[in-house]
Protein backbone atom coordinates (compact mmCIF):
# COMPACT_ATOMS: atom_id res chain seq x y z
CA UNK A 1 0.00 0.00 0.00
CA UNK A 2 2.73 2.48 0.82
CA UNK A 3 4.38 1.47 -2.64
CA UNK A 4 0.90 3.30 -3.93
CA UNK A 5 0.87 6.23 -1.90
CA UNK A 6 4.52 6.92 -2.52
CA UNK A 7 4.61 6.57 -6.46
CA UNK A 8 1.95 9.60 -7.32
CA UNK A 9 4.42 11.91 -5.16
CA UNK A 10 7.63 10.94 -6.01
CA UNK A 11 7.65 13.71 -9.15
CA UNK A 12 7.26 16.44 -6.52
CA UNK A 13 10.10 14.77 -4.82
CA UNK A 14 12.92 15.74 -7.74
CA UNK A 15 12.27 19.30 -6.73
CA UNK A 16 11.57 19.22 -3.56
CA UNK A 17 13.90 17.17 -1.50
CA UNK A 18 12.68 15.42 1.60
CA UNK A 19 13.25 17.07 5.20
CA UNK A 20 16.05 16.47 6.99
CA UNK A 21 14.32 16.79 10.35
CA UNK A 22 11.74 13.84 9.87
CA UNK A 23 10.94 13.75 13.48
CA UNK A 24 10.29 17.59 13.72
CA UNK A 25 8.36 17.52 10.88
CA UNK A 26 6.43 14.82 11.92
CA UNK A 27 6.10 16.16 15.35
CA UNK A 28 4.66 19.80 13.50
CA UNK A 29 1.66 17.76 11.68
CA UNK A 30 0.41 15.85 14.56
CA UNK A 31 0.70 18.86 16.84
CA UNK A 32 -1.69 20.68 14.71
CA UNK A 33 -3.82 17.62 13.39
CA UNK A 34 -4.55 17.24 17.75
CA UNK A 35 -5.28 20.96 18.19
CA UNK A 36 -7.96 20.26 15.29
CA UNK A 37 -9.35 17.28 16.57
CA UNK A 38 -9.06 18.62 20.47
CA UNK A 39 -11.14 21.50 20.06
CA UNK A 40 -14.22 19.37 18.99
CA UNK A 41 -14.32 18.17 22.89
CA UNK A 42 -11.83 20.40 24.96
CA UNK A 43 -14.98 22.94 25.49
CA UNK A 44 -17.75 20.43 26.54
CA UNK A 45 -16.48 20.03 30.16
CA UNK A 46 -16.15 24.00 30.31
CA UNK A 47 -19.88 24.60 28.88
CA UNK A 48 -21.04 24.81 32.45
CA UNK A 49 -18.70 27.81 33.28
CA UNK A 50 -18.80 29.24 30.11
CA UNK A 51 -22.70 29.74 30.41
CA UNK A 52 -22.69 31.43 33.78
CA UNK A 53 -19.60 33.78 32.73
CA UNK A 54 -20.95 34.83 29.72
CA UNK A 55 -24.80 34.53 30.42
CA UNK A 56 -25.65 31.96 27.42
CA UNK A 57 -29.02 31.05 27.24
CA UNK A 58 -29.96 27.00 27.36
CA UNK A 59 -30.74 26.95 23.76
CA UNK A 60 -27.92 29.44 22.99
CA UNK A 61 -24.88 27.45 24.58
CA UNK A 62 -25.19 24.56 22.17
CA UNK A 63 -23.63 27.36 19.79
CA UNK A 64 -20.39 27.11 21.30
CA UNK A 65 -19.98 23.35 19.84
CA UNK A 66 -21.88 24.06 16.41
CA UNK A 67 -20.07 27.26 15.33
CA UNK A 68 -16.95 25.22 15.78
CA UNK A 69 -18.72 22.20 13.94
CA UNK A 70 -20.52 24.06 11.10
CA UNK A 71 -17.33 25.96 9.51
CA UNK A 72 -15.08 22.97 9.91
CA UNK A 73 -17.25 20.44 8.41
CA UNK A 74 -18.44 22.78 6.12
CA UNK A 75 -15.46 24.36 4.62
CA UNK A 76 -13.36 21.43 4.47
CA UNK A 77 -13.82 20.32 0.42
CA UNK A 78 -12.36 24.11 0.23
CA UNK A 79 -9.71 23.96 2.53
CA UNK A 80 -8.34 20.65 0.61
CA UNK A 81 -8.56 21.95 -2.62
CA UNK A 82 -6.69 25.61 -1.91
CA UNK A 83 -3.76 23.26 -0.68
CA UNK A 84 -4.07 21.18 -3.75
CA UNK A 85 -3.91 25.04 -5.90
CA UNK A 86 -1.77 27.04 -3.79
CA UNK A 87 0.37 24.96 -1.92
CA UNK A 88 -0.22 22.90 1.17
CA UNK A 89 2.64 24.14 3.27
CA UNK A 90 1.66 27.26 2.36
CA UNK A 91 -2.10 26.82 3.24
CA UNK A 92 -1.31 25.16 6.48
CA UNK A 93 0.65 27.42 7.83
CA UNK A 94 -1.99 30.03 7.13
CA UNK A 95 -4.78 28.00 8.79
CA UNK A 96 -2.45 27.76 11.56
CA UNK A 97 -2.47 31.60 11.72
CA UNK A 98 -6.38 31.38 10.96
CA UNK A 99 -6.98 28.99 14.08
CA UNK A 100 -4.78 30.56 16.68
CA UNK A 101 -5.96 33.75 16.18
CA UNK A 102 -9.80 32.82 16.43
CA UNK A 103 -8.57 31.11 19.97
CA UNK A 104 -6.75 34.08 21.06
CA UNK A 105 -10.19 36.00 20.06
CA UNK A 106 -12.19 33.46 21.87
CA UNK A 107 -10.43 33.73 25.18
CA UNK A 108 -10.99 37.50 25.22
CA UNK A 109 -14.51 37.03 24.58
CA UNK A 110 -16.19 39.34 26.85
CA UNK A 111 -20.25 38.22 25.36
CA UNK A 112 -21.88 35.16 23.75
CA UNK A 113 -21.90 36.68 20.27
CA UNK A 114 -17.87 37.40 20.33
CA UNK A 115 -17.13 33.87 21.18
CA UNK A 116 -19.40 32.10 18.79
CA UNK A 117 -17.82 34.33 16.04
CA UNK A 118 -14.15 32.92 17.32
CA UNK A 119 -15.26 29.37 17.31
CA UNK A 120 -16.22 29.89 13.94
CA UNK A 121 -13.11 31.41 13.44
CA UNK A 122 -11.75 28.02 14.66
CA UNK A 123 -13.44 26.26 12.12
CA UNK A 124 -12.28 28.10 8.81
CA UNK A 125 -8.82 27.34 10.29
CA UNK A 126 -9.47 23.67 11.24
CA UNK A 127 -10.76 23.09 8.11
CA UNK A 128 -7.75 24.41 5.75
CA UNK A 129 -5.00 22.68 8.83
CA UNK A 130 -6.70 18.78 8.86
CA UNK A 131 -6.71 18.20 4.75
CA UNK A 132 -3.63 19.76 4.19
CA UNK A 133 -1.88 17.88 7.41
CA UNK A 134 -2.93 14.46 5.95
CA UNK A 135 -1.37 15.57 2.73
CA UNK A 136 1.91 16.51 4.08
CA UNK A 137 2.58 13.37 5.26
CA UNK A 138 2.35 12.17 1.80
CA UNK A 139 4.69 14.89 0.35
CA UNK A 140 7.31 14.99 3.97
CA UNK A 141 7.64 11.06 4.33
CA UNK A 142 8.92 8.44 2.24
CA UNK A 143 7.70 5.19 0.82
CA UNK A 144 8.34 2.47 3.42
CA UNK A 145 7.87 2.38 7.11
CA UNK A 146 8.35 5.93 7.81
CA UNK A 147 5.32 6.56 5.95
CA UNK A 148 3.55 4.08 7.62
CA UNK A 149 5.00 5.13 11.06
CA UNK A 150 4.13 8.79 10.50
CA UNK A 151 0.31 7.34 9.95
CA UNK A 152 0.27 5.65 12.79
CA UNK A 153 1.33 8.48 14.66
CA UNK A 154 -1.73 10.89 12.44
CA UNK A 155 -4.28 8.10 13.02
CA UNK A 156 -3.65 7.82 17.01
CA UNK A 157 -3.88 11.40 17.08
CA UNK A 158 -6.97 11.41 15.16
CA UNK A 159 -8.51 8.49 17.06
CA UNK A 160 -7.18 9.88 20.75
CA UNK A 161 -7.79 13.27 20.05
CA UNK A 162 -11.28 13.39 21.29
CA UNK A 163 -11.25 11.69 24.56
CA UNK A 164 -7.65 13.92 25.36
CA UNK A 165 -9.73 16.78 24.26
CA UNK A 166 -12.19 15.71 27.62
CA UNK A 167 -9.44 15.45 29.81
CA UNK A 168 -7.58 18.87 29.13
CA UNK A 169 -10.81 20.59 29.33
CA UNK A 170 -11.03 18.98 32.50
CA UNK A 171 -7.99 20.29 33.70
CA UNK A 172 -7.87 23.49 32.52
CA UNK A 173 -11.68 24.41 33.97
CA UNK A 174 -10.82 22.93 37.41
CA UNK A 175 -7.37 24.69 37.53
CA UNK A 176 -7.07 27.40 35.89
CA UNK A 177 -10.37 29.23 33.76
CA UNK A 178 -12.70 27.81 31.23
CA UNK A 179 -10.50 30.83 28.82
CA UNK A 180 -7.22 28.58 28.92
CA UNK A 181 -9.38 25.96 26.91
CA UNK A 182 -8.83 28.05 24.00
CA UNK A 183 -5.94 30.12 25.31
CA UNK A 184 -3.78 27.02 25.61
CA UNK A 185 -3.67 26.70 21.47
CA UNK A 186 -2.27 30.47 21.18
CA UNK A 187 1.82 29.75 22.32
CA UNK A 188 1.58 26.30 20.31
CA UNK A 189 -0.03 27.82 17.50
CA UNK A 190 2.97 30.59 17.21
CA UNK A 191 5.44 28.25 17.25
CA UNK A 192 3.83 25.61 14.36
CA UNK A 193 3.44 28.97 12.12
CA UNK A 194 6.97 29.68 13.11
CA UNK A 195 8.57 26.32 12.44
CA UNK A 196 6.34 24.73 10.06
CA UNK A 197 7.76 26.39 6.70
CA UNK A 198 11.25 26.00 8.01
CA UNK A 199 10.82 21.83 8.82
CA UNK A 200 8.04 20.60 6.01
CA UNK A 201 7.98 19.77 2.45
CA UNK A 202 7.19 22.48 -0.04
CA UNK A 203 4.41 21.55 -2.64
CA UNK A 204 4.21 23.37 -5.59
CA UNK A 205 1.05 25.69 -6.73
CA UNK A 206 -0.91 23.44 -9.59
CA UNK A 207 -2.50 25.16 -12.51
CA UNK A 208 -6.33 24.92 -11.99
CA UNK A 209 -8.42 28.10 -10.48
CA UNK A 210 -10.49 27.52 -7.51
CA UNK A 211 -13.88 25.95 -8.63
CA UNK A 212 -16.36 29.14 -6.72
CA UNK A 213 -19.70 27.80 -7.66
CA UNK A 214 -18.66 25.11 -6.55
CA UNK A 215 -17.22 26.23 -3.01
CA UNK A 216 -20.24 28.41 -2.51
CA UNK A 217 -22.87 25.34 -3.21
CA UNK A 218 -20.46 22.31 -1.85
CA UNK A 219 -19.83 24.91 1.93
CA UNK A 220 -23.66 25.79 1.77
CA UNK A 221 -24.70 22.44 1.49
CA UNK A 222 -22.68 21.01 4.30
CA UNK A 223 -23.07 23.72 7.01
CA UNK A 224 -26.59 23.50 6.55
CA UNK A 225 -25.97 19.88 6.63
CA UNK A 226 -24.25 19.83 9.90
CA UNK A 227 -26.50 22.74 10.93
CA UNK A 228 -29.76 20.14 10.46
CA UNK A 229 -27.86 17.36 12.03
CA UNK A 230 -27.00 19.30 15.33
CA UNK A 231 -30.39 21.02 15.57
CA UNK A 232 -31.83 17.25 15.35
CA UNK A 233 -30.10 15.66 18.58
CA UNK A 234 -31.46 19.32 20.58
CA UNK A 235 -34.99 19.57 18.39
CA UNK A 236 -35.89 16.37 17.13
CA UNK A 237 -35.65 15.02 13.70
CA UNK A 238 -39.41 16.26 12.88
CA UNK A 239 -39.02 20.35 13.87
CA UNK A 240 -39.61 22.32 10.80
CA UNK A 241 -36.15 24.16 11.25
CA UNK A 242 -34.33 20.66 11.05
CA UNK A 243 -36.60 19.37 7.93
CA UNK A 244 -35.76 22.96 6.44
CA UNK A 245 -32.09 22.57 7.09
CA UNK A 246 -31.74 19.03 5.61
CA UNK A 247 -34.06 19.83 2.67
CA UNK A 248 -32.03 22.79 1.93
CA UNK A 249 -28.67 20.80 2.36
CA UNK A 250 -30.05 18.37 -0.04
CA UNK A 251 -30.58 20.79 -2.96
CA UNK A 252 -27.27 22.60 -2.26
CA UNK A 253 -25.52 19.04 -2.85
CA UNK A 254 -27.44 18.38 -5.91
CA UNK A 255 -27.17 21.33 -7.45
CA UNK A 256 -22.96 21.15 -6.56
CA UNK A 257 -23.35 17.24 -8.15
CA UNK A 258 -24.28 19.06 -11.35
CA UNK A 259 -21.47 21.66 -11.42
CA UNK A 260 -19.06 19.54 -10.67
CA UNK A 261 -19.94 17.18 -13.54
CA UNK A 262 -19.68 19.90 -15.98
CA UNK A 263 -16.75 22.18 -14.50
CA UNK A 264 -13.28 22.23 -15.94
CA UNK A 265 -11.86 22.79 -12.87
CA UNK A 266 -13.87 21.00 -10.53
CA UNK A 267 -13.53 21.33 -6.68
CA UNK A 268 -14.42 17.59 -6.32
CA UNK A 269 -13.47 16.05 -10.35
CA UNK A 270 -15.37 12.67 -9.68
CA UNK A 271 -11.95 10.56 -10.66
CA UNK A 272 -11.21 10.71 -7.26
CA UNK A 273 -13.97 7.82 -6.91
CA UNK A 274 -12.39 5.42 -8.81
CA UNK A 275 -10.78 3.46 -6.42
CA UNK A 276 -12.81 0.93 -5.16
CA UNK A 277 -10.58 0.75 -1.34
CA UNK A 278 -10.87 4.95 -1.55
CA UNK A 279 -14.55 4.62 -1.70
CA UNK A 280 -14.52 2.06 0.85
CA UNK A 281 -12.81 4.48 3.34
CA UNK A 282 -14.78 7.47 2.53
CA UNK A 283 -18.02 5.12 3.48
CA UNK A 284 -16.00 3.19 6.52
CA UNK A 285 -15.17 6.70 8.03
CA UNK A 286 -18.70 8.04 7.96
CA UNK A 287 -20.16 4.83 9.60
CA UNK A 288 -17.80 4.84 12.29
CA UNK A 289 -17.97 8.17 12.99
CA UNK A 290 -21.39 7.84 13.51
CA UNK A 291 -21.04 4.56 15.70
CA UNK A 292 -17.87 6.17 17.82
CA UNK A 293 -18.77 9.84 18.48
CA UNK A 294 -21.74 8.77 20.76
CA UNK A 295 -19.62 7.01 23.15
CA UNK A 296 -17.80 10.64 24.01
CA UNK A 297 -21.45 12.12 24.15
CA UNK A 298 -22.48 9.44 26.50
CA UNK A 299 -20.18 8.56 28.93
CA UNK A 300 -19.00 12.03 29.51
CA UNK A 301 -22.52 12.70 30.48
CA UNK A 302 -22.88 9.13 32.26
CA UNK A 303 -19.72 10.06 34.72
CA UNK A 304 -20.53 13.21 35.57
CA UNK A 305 -24.52 13.11 35.90
CA UNK A 306 -24.33 9.37 37.11
CA UNK A 307 -21.26 8.32 39.10
CA UNK A 308 -21.52 11.91 39.94
CA UNK A 309 -17.40 12.58 38.45
CA UNK A 310 -15.90 15.93 38.44
CA UNK A 311 -14.69 17.39 35.49
CA UNK A 312 -11.66 17.11 36.30
CA UNK A 313 -12.00 13.19 37.46
CA UNK A 314 -14.30 12.95 34.42
CA UNK A 315 -12.02 13.47 31.94
CA UNK A 316 -9.08 11.14 33.66
CA UNK A 317 -11.79 8.72 33.56
CA UNK A 318 -11.18 8.46 29.43
CA UNK A 319 -7.05 8.44 29.82
CA UNK A 320 -7.29 4.06 29.52
CA UNK A 321 -9.40 4.81 25.56
CA UNK A 322 -6.60 7.67 24.86
CA UNK A 323 -3.72 5.48 26.00
CA UNK A 324 -5.16 2.14 24.17
CA UNK A 325 -5.79 3.90 20.84
CA UNK A 326 -2.13 5.69 20.87
CA UNK A 327 -0.77 2.22 21.32
CA UNK A 328 -2.83 0.15 19.02
CA UNK A 329 -2.13 2.64 16.42
CA UNK A 330 1.56 2.37 17.00
CA UNK A 331 1.47 -0.98 16.89
CA UNK A 332 -0.51 -1.38 13.59
CA UNK A 333 1.86 1.35 12.14
CA UNK A 334 4.69 -1.42 12.24
CA UNK A 335 2.63 -4.15 10.65
CA UNK A 336 0.58 -2.94 8.41
CA UNK A 337 3.20 -2.83 5.35
CA UNK A 338 4.25 -6.81 6.21
CA UNK A 339 0.13 -7.89 6.36
CA UNK A 340 -1.46 -4.96 4.35
CA UNK A 341 -3.97 -2.83 5.49
CA UNK A 342 -6.87 -5.35 5.07
CA UNK A 343 -7.02 -7.47 8.35
CA UNK A 344 -6.18 -4.46 10.20
CA UNK A 345 -9.39 -2.78 8.91
CA UNK A 346 -11.53 -5.50 9.13
CA UNK A 347 -11.27 -7.02 12.82
CA UNK A 348 -11.40 -3.19 13.74
CA UNK A 349 -15.24 -2.45 13.37
CA UNK A 350 -15.94 -5.95 14.90
CA UNK A 351 -14.03 -4.95 18.19
CA UNK A 352 -15.67 -1.65 17.83
CA UNK A 353 -19.48 -3.82 17.81
CA UNK A 354 -17.82 -5.84 21.01
CA UNK A 355 -17.37 -2.62 23.12
CA UNK A 356 -20.32 -1.10 22.28
CA UNK A 357 -22.27 -4.38 23.09
CA UNK A 358 -20.94 -4.31 26.41
CA UNK A 359 -21.46 -0.23 27.27
CA UNK A 360 -24.78 -1.34 25.94
CA UNK A 361 -25.73 -3.11 29.30
CA UNK A 362 -25.24 -0.54 31.64
CA UNK A 363 -27.77 0.89 34.28
CA UNK A 364 -27.71 3.16 37.18
CA UNK A 365 -25.56 0.19 39.16
CA UNK A 366 -22.66 0.00 36.75
CA UNK A 367 -19.61 1.49 38.31
CA UNK A 368 -16.66 2.83 36.48
CA UNK A 369 -13.96 0.26 36.99
CA UNK A 370 -16.59 -3.43 36.27
CA UNK A 371 -18.77 -1.31 33.62
CA UNK A 372 -16.40 1.04 31.75
CA UNK A 373 -13.20 0.35 31.67
CA UNK A 374 -13.25 -2.74 30.05
CA UNK A 375 -15.63 -1.73 26.67
CA UNK A 376 -13.59 1.61 26.30
CA UNK A 377 -10.55 -0.77 25.69
CA UNK A 378 -12.10 -2.70 23.65
CA UNK A 379 -13.73 0.10 21.63
CA UNK A 380 -10.05 1.72 21.65
CA UNK A 381 -8.33 -1.01 20.13
CA UNK A 382 -10.38 -1.42 17.87
CA UNK A 383 -10.33 2.13 16.85
CA UNK A 384 -6.48 1.84 16.64
CA UNK A 385 -6.73 -1.11 14.02
CA UNK A 386 -9.24 1.30 11.98
CA UNK A 387 -7.63 4.48 11.39
CA UNK A 388 -4.18 3.98 10.09
CA UNK A 389 -5.23 1.68 7.13
CA UNK A 390 -8.50 3.60 7.08
CA UNK A 391 -5.88 7.09 6.25
CA UNK A 392 -3.95 4.48 4.03
CA UNK A 393 -6.65 3.98 1.85
CA UNK A 394 -8.05 6.87 1.59
CA UNK A 395 -4.75 8.73 -0.28
CA UNK A 396 -3.02 5.32 -1.97
CA UNK A 397 -3.16 6.37 -5.29
CA UNK A 398 -4.37 9.89 -5.23
CA UNK A 399 -2.15 12.18 -7.55
CA UNK A 400 -0.56 15.40 -6.39
CA UNK A 401 -2.88 17.35 -7.93
CA UNK A 402 -5.75 15.49 -5.59
CA UNK A 403 -4.13 14.21 -2.26
CA UNK A 404 -5.79 17.54 -0.48
CA UNK A 405 -9.20 16.78 -1.88
CA UNK A 406 -8.51 12.95 -0.90
CA UNK A 407 -7.82 13.93 2.55
CA UNK A 408 -10.67 15.70 3.00
CA UNK A 409 -13.06 13.47 2.13
CA UNK A 410 -12.15 11.34 4.73
CA UNK A 411 -12.02 14.17 7.10
CA UNK A 412 -15.69 15.02 5.94
CA UNK A 413 -16.87 11.53 6.12
CA UNK A 414 -15.81 11.91 10.18
CA UNK A 415 -17.14 15.15 10.62
CA UNK A 416 -20.65 14.23 9.16
CA UNK A 417 -20.46 10.71 10.43
CA UNK A 418 -20.45 12.82 14.31
CA UNK A 419 -22.98 15.06 13.61
CA UNK A 420 -25.59 12.29 12.60
CA UNK A 421 -24.17 9.91 15.26
CA UNK A 422 -24.68 12.81 18.07
CA UNK A 423 -27.73 13.61 16.50
CA UNK A 424 -29.67 9.93 15.91
CA UNK A 425 -27.91 8.41 18.50
CA UNK A 426 -28.73 11.63 20.86
CA UNK A 427 -32.58 11.25 19.98
CA UNK A 428 -32.68 7.85 20.56
CA UNK A 429 -31.49 7.96 24.07
CA UNK A 430 -33.25 11.40 24.80
CA UNK A 431 -36.73 9.79 23.51
CA UNK A 432 -35.87 6.73 25.46
CA UNK A 433 -34.89 8.55 28.67
CA UNK A 434 -38.52 10.29 28.53
CA UNK A 435 -40.62 7.29 27.81
CA UNK A 436 -39.15 5.78 31.18
CA UNK A 437 -39.86 8.95 32.95
CA UNK A 438 -43.58 9.08 31.69
CA UNK A 439 -46.74 8.95 34.23
CA UNK A 440 -43.54 8.55 37.33
CA UNK A 441 -42.23 10.53 40.10
CA UNK A 442 -39.19 11.68 39.11
CA UNK A 443 -37.05 11.02 42.01
CA UNK A 444 -33.18 11.35 41.90
CA UNK A 445 -33.02 7.41 41.64
CA UNK A 446 -35.35 7.19 38.94
CA UNK A 447 -33.95 9.80 36.79
CA UNK A 448 -30.79 7.71 36.86
CA UNK A 449 -31.99 5.04 36.05
CA UNK A 450 -33.83 6.77 33.09
CA UNK A 451 -30.85 8.21 31.67
CA UNK A 452 -28.91 4.67 32.11
CA UNK A 453 -31.70 3.29 29.48
CA UNK A 454 -31.44 5.94 27.57
CA UNK A 455 -27.72 5.70 27.14
CA UNK A 456 -27.64 2.13 26.92
CA UNK A 457 -30.33 2.28 24.03
CA UNK A 458 -28.22 4.58 22.09
CA UNK A 459 -25.39 1.79 22.32
CA UNK A 460 -27.63 -0.46 21.13
CA UNK A 461 -28.33 1.31 17.90
CA UNK A 462 -24.55 1.69 17.92
CA UNK A 463 -23.74 -1.86 17.95
CA UNK A 464 -25.67 -2.37 14.77
CA UNK A 465 -24.09 0.81 12.98
CA UNK A 466 -20.55 -0.62 14.04
CA UNK A 467 -21.09 -4.19 12.32
CA UNK A 468 -22.49 -2.57 9.50
CA UNK A 469 -19.04 -0.88 9.12
CA UNK A 470 -17.56 -4.41 9.72
CA UNK A 471 -19.48 -5.47 6.87
CA UNK A 472 -18.55 -2.99 4.73
CA UNK A 473 -15.24 -3.93 4.96
CA UNK A 474 -15.63 -7.22 4.55
CA UNK A 475 -17.57 -6.88 0.94
CA UNK A 476 -15.47 -3.72 -0.16
CA UNK A 477 -11.78 -3.92 0.64
CA UNK A 478 -9.53 -5.33 -1.24
CA UNK A 479 -6.12 -6.00 -0.47
CA UNK A 480 -3.53 -3.76 -2.65
CA UNK A 481 -0.92 -5.34 -5.32
CA UNK A 482 2.31 -4.60 -3.63
CA UNK A 483 5.50 -6.12 -5.50
CA UNK A 484 7.14 -8.58 -3.96
CA UNK A 485 10.39 -6.74 -4.52
CA UNK A 486 8.52 -3.53 -2.56
CA UNK A 487 7.25 -5.66 -0.01
CA UNK A 488 10.93 -7.27 0.76
CA UNK A 489 12.37 -3.77 0.92
CA UNK A 490 9.72 -2.87 4.00
CA UNK A 491 10.30 -6.21 5.44
CA UNK A 492 14.17 -5.53 5.47
CA UNK A 493 13.90 -1.59 6.97
CA UNK A 494 11.42 -2.73 9.25
CA UNK A 495 13.37 -4.89 10.81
Amino acid sequence: MSTEISTAFDTDRKTSPLPRNLGLALAVIAVAQLMVVLDATIVNIALPSIQRALQFSATGLEWVINAYALTFGGLLLLGGRAGDLFGRRRMFTVGIIVFTLGSLAGGFATSATWLIIARAAQGVGAAIVAPTALSLIADTFAEGPDRNRALGVYGAVAGAGGALGLLLGGVLTNFASWRWVLFVNVPIGIVLAIVAPRVLASSHRRPGRLDLPGALTVTGGMVSLVYGLSHAATFGWTDTVTLMALGFAAVLLLVFLAIESRSRHALMPFSIFAQRNRDGAYVLSLVIGVAVFGVFFFLTQFVQNILGFSPLVAGVAFLPLTAAIIITAQIVARLVGRFGPRPFITIGPLLVAGGLFWLSQINDQTTYLTGLVGPMLLIAVGMGNIFVPLTLMAVAGAGPQESGLASALLNVGQQIGGSIGIALLGTIAATTTKNQLAGVTPTHAVVNHALATGYAAGFQVAVAIALAGFAIAIAVFRAPRVPQTARVVEETAAA
